[in-house]
């Protein structure tokens, strides 16, 4: 039930970018990056929060390596789409942080509630970049720098797989 609202929303979502970045692939790329990093700042929050209530699990300090590790690669691609002109524009900013500010605190919450859903969701989301990247290459040909960040998005989600399974 959940794993298909996970799916719903995020092709929803999906649709919507989808339309309103036509054609423009960096600054497109540049809002997915920057809300990619939101699930594994609220997964730290939530796992910090654990640790200072006295709640941490055998798999705690795992986690928190590997989102931590996640989201310095994530802002890695960020930095990288704005050097390709992805912010350029205050409209993909205003959008951007917009929904981050969403999709942050919806995954606090999330997490907190029922981790293995969401993560079930950013391992949805990361399958999408990685379909995306794909997209993009298909298209536009060779790029070493998108193949490098889709296999980093593939990479991120194997590792949310093996979260589901930790917890």
């Amino acid at each position: 039930m959940m794993q298909s609202l996970n799916r719903f929303v995020l092709d929803i979502t999906v649709a919507i970018l989808d339309f309103l970045y036509q054609g423009r692939d960096y600054q497109r790329f540049w809002v997915l990056e920057e809300i990619a990093r939101a699930p594994y700042f609220a997964f730290l929050s939530v796992l910090h929060f654990r640790e200072s209530m006295g709640l941490r699990g055998p798999e705690h300090l795992q986690l928190m390596k590997q989102h931590f590790e996640q989201s310095v690669n994530e802002t890695e691609h960020l930095e990288y789409m704005e050097s390709r002109g992805g912010n350029r524009y205050f409209i993909d900013r205003f959008v951007a942080k917009h929904l981050v500010l969403i999709y942050y605190w919806s995954n606090v919450v999330y997490y907190w509630v029922a981790p293995r859903y969401a993560y079930h969701l950013s391992y949805e989301v990361e399958i999408h970049a990685a379909e995306t990247y794909a997209k993009y290459l298909a298209l536009n040909g060779h790029d070493d720098k998108i193949l490098e960040i889709l296999n980093d998005e593939l990479e991120h989600s194997r590792e949310l797989q093996q979260s589901m399974e930790m917890i």
